[in-house]
């Protein structure tokens, strides 16, 4: 089995929302993601999705792009991003996802000898527009990962490896330490998937090893919209 990570497919398969009013990055995206996902994924490998999947305002208008995901190879695990406005009820979601979709939440999934944990995140101090209206969620948002980490806690046994899907980047531009990064190594997490960051003035590290954690950005326009293995 081999896990591999993409993020920020924005998917708008109806057409309401196209991408490549972004710039040349985002033309023909999905043909190019489709094109290399299928030609490297099996059956019984595993893509995780690290948030911002559909532009959808609706659960019903989301499935339609989930299909999309669905008619690609590989077991699917997905978080929620900031733009998922449609991700709304996590029991009425797994319930109406195919069978190869999975949507993490607060909590954990073991496929193998990987365990796969995650929530959405926030922006951490040091961001630029941090402020106390920040704050608040970006706490909240750590309580949560705790629920992850301790979900984890629960199936992890010698040998397994953890990995943690964050939409958000867990540090600052300055890849200061952060509650978020302070949890990874607390619980030993061995890698970290994270998106959200776009275009040419991004200060991107594509895979950052801090404190014995390594991280992964996948957002995909980052990444040549190529699938990154984990």
């Amino acid at each position: 089995m081999k896990v591999y990570a993409i993020s920020d497919l924005h998917l708008s398969l109806s057409g309401e929302k196209p991408m490549d009013i972004f710039g040349e990055k985002w033309e023909g995206y999905l043909e190019k993601i489709s094109s290399d996902w299928n030609e490297r994924v099996n059956d019984d490998d595993v893509v995780l999705i690290a948030g911002d999947i559909s532009w959808a305002m609706s659960l019903e208008n989301a499935l339609k792009d989930v299909d999309y995901l669905n008619s690609l190879k590989g077991t699917k695990i997905i978080i929620r991003g900031n733009h998922d406005y449609w991700w709304q009820g996590i029991t009425k979601i797994r319930s109406s996802l195919p069978k190869n979709v999975i949507a993490l939440q607060n909590d954990s999934v073991k496929i193998g000898n990987y365990i796969f944990c995650g929530s959405r995140g926030w922006a951490v101090e040091g961001s630029p527009d941090f402020d106390e209206h920040d704050r608040h969620i970006y706490e909240r948002e750590c309580e949560r990962f705790k629920l992850a980490l301790a979900s984890s806690e629960k199936l992890r046994v010698e040998g397994d490896v953890l990995v943690c899907l964050i939409h958000y980047p867990p540090f600052n531009v300055r890849k200061e330490n952060s509650l978020f990064t302070e949890l990874f190594e607390k619980y030993k997490v061995d890698k970290v998937v994270y998106g959200h960051l776009h275009g040419k003035g991004v200060n991107v590290y594509p895979r950052l090893n801090k404190n014995g954690v390594e991280y992964i950005l996948t957002s995909c326009d980052l990444v040549d919209n190529k699938l990154v293995e984990v």
